[in-house]
């Protein structure tokens, strides 16, 4: 019999952003401050369909075949239980944007693992189910454990935090986007000039500081791609002329993010800024 299930794909920032270096197999080593946020995909899938294989989203930029990181992530899964679901469907509704640092494409996966596993009587424990998904892409397995957490590694190496202190975000996607192979070797040739302090970081989410969590937001990143594109730097002074405490690019861009400790900040950033760009979010911090 045809079972439907629901999943929320939840959205990522990177409080810190750290690249350690290019590894033998030509990914790189990062670290990493994650924090899963409010902003979200929604992630139906009928198992049991009796039928071949599908995928469907709302939005035509993405792919709808095995390139999609759900359908990976649901056949890596199947392949690893040794369940044959007898026909599966899956319907993504997108609202987090792509190209943007936000891990859109990893949180459906993330939440395609969670469903199957949670409707298959959780025969994967949530390390496990993480560790599978370092098989779909590097940032899945955070996305599958969700919260505050430091990340490592190529991303499959996790550690949780405590969560993080109340407070709101707001998100703004520019029209541009940022070719992350690209972004990596412009960060090869250049030498970094600073980098994150992720134990200041760790210390401030443990202590629920959150000015002192906004003060040490830093992605090595941010620096190369504004220097291409000037425009970041309006929309981070918009941020802090209307009540952000903190601001910076997250992942490789090409979305930027403040973290403002009322509402009522963020609905004025955001009403500065989405004239210009429609693609502003305010968010909360989510913990699974």
């Amino acid at each position: 019999m045809m079972t439907t299930l629901y999943e929320g794909a939840y959205a990522k920032l990177n409080l810190t952003m750290d690249v350690l270096g290019k590894r033998p197999d030509g990914y790189h080593d990062l670290k990493s401050v994650m924090q899963t946020i409010s902003v979200r995909d929604d992630v139906e899938i009928d198992v049991e369909t009796g039928k071949p294989w599908c995928l469907h989203c709302d939005r035509d930029d993405i792919p709808c075949d095995e390139r999609n990181l759900a359908w990976k992530a649901a056949k890596v899964f199947f392949e690893t239980v040794k369940i044959d679901p007898n026909g599966i469907e899956i319907r993504i509704t997108k609202r987090i944007p792509s190209e943007a640092g936000m891990g859109g494409g990893s949180a459906d996966a993330a939440a395609v693992l969670r469903a199957l596993n949670r409707h298959y009587g959780s025969p994967l424990s949530v390390a496990a189910l993480a560790e599978l998904g370092s098989l779909v892409g590097s940032d899945v397995p955070f996305c599958v454990i969700g919260g505050t957490a430091l990340v490592e590694g190529r991303g499959e190496k996790l550690r949780k935090l405590p969560d993080m202190p109340d407070c709101i975000f707001v998100v703004c996607k520019p029209d541009f986007s940022v070719s992350t192979p690209v972004l990596y070797a412009k960060l090869d040739e250049t030498p970094i000039g600073k980098r994150p302090e992720h134990l200041l970081m760790e210390k401030a989410i443990v202590t629920g500081n959150l000015p002192e969590i906004a003060q040490n937001l830093y992605n090595v990143f941010d620096p190369v791609v504004t220097a291409e594109h000037l425009e970041l730097n309006y929309i981070k002074s918009i941020f802090n002329a209307y009540g952000s405490i903190g601001q910076q690019m997250t992942g490789s861009g090409s979305a930027v993010f403040c973290i403002t400790p009322e509402f009522e900040y963020a609905a004025v950033i955001c009403q500065m800024l989405k004239e210009n760009y429609p693609q502003v979010f305010i968010a909360k911090p989510v913990s699974f």
